[in-house]
């Protein structure tokens, strides 16, 4: 499969919003600056809400810099698709699109989904539906929306009543779709104590749990082990999300990894039947090599995960698929290429472990 996607892409533009929106989905797979990709996102949704009557005489005048919410740039860019031509920036990022990787063809080819992703219900850039169908056109089968547990509020975490709204509109956005699934998920947070933050009873309606360390990272060795084991033991858990937490640079900065005693945590995610994840954030590229070496040793399940935010970051996967195949990890390990129903038995066993 050749790397990229191109969202609403035909060779003359009629539709601005299908050019914001392919414009930045380009920006995003560049890693451009968030506040700028925002803008464009932001724009098509302006231009996709206006209603016909304000559109036509928008479209009459010419005059679309004075509707809130677009400015010089991307009122150009609904001028010129509306002009039946392909935008100037549309056109440039389209120049400069290159491959992310060298390597990984063979398991981005065989990668029926992504377990971990985020959308606007917590701190994510794009919306369920956008995301999903952003998944389905990169020739996936299903997508897990795992938006954020309620303690983490600078993320705008879920509460119990909101993670019940999104369950009803991934329903509805399901049967809309047909045959592409769209899971239901969390990135739950690995409390101090190891317990995981949501309701039990929550825990055990959702498809897929990913659970994850945001706080305390600095933790000693001997706690953060415990605090590790105990998420993993949980029957709800299905995922270890980004183990070191650690950050190699970006809009973020740089942060060193958790210590933890590896052996331990991974003969426990063998034990357990937990996937360690491989998160493929280029600013995360998590776990480090030589633990991802070690994971592999033991025996451990693998999920390749974007933990995207946004449409254009779902083809970071090829970071991840790069790293399993030069770590000589089988496709069958990674929980990622199964098909949904087999997915689907392995998350909701109740004799793992």
């Amino acid at each position: 499969m050749s790397q990229g996607l191109r969202v609403g892409a035909v060779s003359e533009f009629t539709d601005p919003v299908a050019a914001l929106r392919e414009i930045a989905y380009l920006m995003d797979r560049a890693r451009a600056d968030t506040h700028r990709v925002k803008a464009y996102r932001r724009a098509a949704a302006v231009v996709a809400g206006l209603s016909a009557r304000d559109r036509a005489a928008h479209e009459t005048v010419g005059d679309w810099t004075s509707v809130p919410g677009l400015g010089p740039k991307t009122a150009a860019v609904v001028r010129q698709a509306l002009a039946g031509r392909i935008p100037d920036t549309l056109a440039r990022l389209r120049s400069e699109k290159a491959p992310l990787t060298t390597g990984g063809h063979l398991l981005w080819d065989a990668l029926r989904g992504d377990l971990h992703v985020h959308t606007l219900w917590s701190d994510g850039g794009a919306d369920l539906d956008e995301m999903a169908v952003a998944e389905q056109q990169l020739g996936r089968e299903y997508i897990a929306i795992t938006d954020h547990s309620p303690r983490l509020r600078i993320a705008r975490g879920l509460s119990a009543d909101r993670l019940r709204e999104q369950w009803d509109a991934i329903a509805d956005l399901n049967e809309a779709l047909g045959g592409f699934r769209v899971l239901r998920g969390i990135e739950v947070d690995i409390l101090a104590d190891g317990s995981l933050d949501q309701a039990p009873e929550l825990l055990a309606g959702l498809d897929v749990v990913v659970a994850s360390v945001h706080s305390g990272l600095q933790m000693d060795r001997e706690s953060m082990t415990h605090r590790m084991v105990a998420a993993i033991a949980h029957p709800r858990t299905n995922v270890l999300g980004h183990c070191t937490g650690r950050l190699l640079g970006g809009e973020r900065g740089v942060r060193g990894e958790s210590v933890f005693d590896a052996e331990v945590v991974f003969a426990a995610c063998a034990q357990f039947s937990v996937a360690v994840e491989i998160n493929s954030r280029p600013e995360r590229c998590d776990p480090p090599n030589r633990l991802l070496s070690l994971a592999a040793e033991m025996g451990c399940l693998f999920s390749i995960d974007t933990d995207a935010h946004a449409p254009g970051q779902l083809e970071f996967g090829w970071y991840g698929c790069d790293r399993a195949e030069r770590h000589g990890i089988d496709a069958d390990r990674i929980v990622d290429t199964w098909p949904v129903e087999r997915l689907l038995d392995w998350t909701a066993s109740a004799t793992r472990g």
